[in-house]
């Protein structure tokens, strides 16, 4: 059976393997250490994203509003002095190349998802605040999965907030947002789930799981990656079959910064896998367990 293949792969990998298969309206057709939490890495950008287009929703910011670009923000650890993020360790260069200027909040959430910019990630964090991004996890019913601080809040780190998710969390926020597509749900209005549909799948980052699925397949998803952790997570819609989540989480080595060389491209690999098996069974993962 497929997914004893596939449990019997993960299980031969060093590390904590986290998976999650399975479709929108369903129990999952497999998952592997889905509540074990994993640094969160560039993943807490989809609670960000939600909690953005929520708050232009509910009419308290303007997606198309203009707003200072500064790389210049305040730590989540009370009485720290304020960070900023690391240019060699960004992901996006035209958001940088703004610096002392302005630009919407629109844009800076879309490069923010399909380029993964820190400092967009930190500037639209900084608009929605944290109790925000919490709220959307808790609407989404997540259990385990925190975004506490923004990205380079090595003040708050150190202190021991942390941005947490585990594979079942990712898989419920995501399947929440694409639902919600189609009908109203938790985290916002129709509209507003498929505009955030829309910029996932536009993400430019696709060496994980879009490798696993034939090409011009839509996937609407975020990765996130730090030295000596990959993760990937995404909904996938085939042209014959129900959309379903697929989420793996790789942690190595748990740690915040730094590029990652050989082990990453090996995660990769493993993350395509998994996407792999899980588009091989897509007709008949309401029926798996």
């Amino acid at each position: 059976m497929i997914w004893d293949d596939l449990d019997a792969d993960l299980a031969t990998t060093s590390g904590t393997i986290s998976a999650y298969v399975g479709r929108l309206d369903a129990a999952p057709a497999y998952t592997r250490l889905p509540d074990v939490t994993h640094y969160a890495a560039s993943t807490m950008k989809v609670a960000v994203l939600a909690a953005l287009y929520r708050a232009a929703e509910a009419g308290t910011l303007s997606l198309d509003a203009s707003v200072p670009v500064r790389n210049d923000f305040g730590s989540a650890q009370p009485g720290a002095p304020r960070f900023s993020c690391a240019r060699h360790y960004d992901n996006d260069e035209p958001v940088w190349e703004r610096l002392g200027d302005t630009a919407t909040l629109r844009w800076l959430a879309s490069r923010m998802i399909v380029k993964s910019s820190n400092l967009a990630t930190n500037i639209v964090l900084a608009h929605v605040g944290l109790p925000a991004v919490a709220d959307i996890w808790a609407r989404a019913g997540a259990r385990n999965s925190v975004t506490a601080r923004g990205i380079e809040d090595f003040a708050a780190r150190d202190a021991g907030s942390n941005n947490l998710v585990t594979a079942a969390d990712l898989a419920t926020l995501l399947g929440a947002i694409a639902r919600g597509a189609d009908h109203p749900g938790p985290i916002a209005e129709p509209a507003t789930c498929a505009a955030m549909i829309d910029v996932l799948l536009a993400q430019e980052h696709r060496d994980d799981l879009a490798v696993g699925l034939p090409p011009h397949t839509r996937i609407a998803h975020k990765g996130g990656w730090v030295h000596g952790v990959r993760h990937g997570a995404g909904v996938v819609f085939p042209d014959d079959a129900p959309p379903y989540a697929v989420v793996v989480c790789t942690t190595t080595n748990l740690a915040d910064g730094g590029p990652t060389g050989d082990s990453d491209d090996d995660a990769c690999r493993l993350i395509a896998r998994v996407s792999a098996a899980a588009w091989s069974a897509r007709h008949t993962l309401a029926t798996a367990g």
